[in-house]
């Protein structure tokens, strides 16, 4: 059993706010890849 496994037993509503910042991430990386396409003459 890692560290963070142990952590996350001791502290489960970690497990919850580590999904959704995870979450949050991948929308603004989404959001950041999309914005970043120049389509021009």
């Amino acid at each position: 059993m890692t560290d963070l496994t142990h952590y996350l037993k001791k502290h489960p509503r970690m497990i919850g706010v580590l999904f959704t910042m995870l979450l949050a991430i991948s929308q603004v990386s989404t959001v950041a890849a999309n914005n970043s396409t120049y389509t021009g003459p």
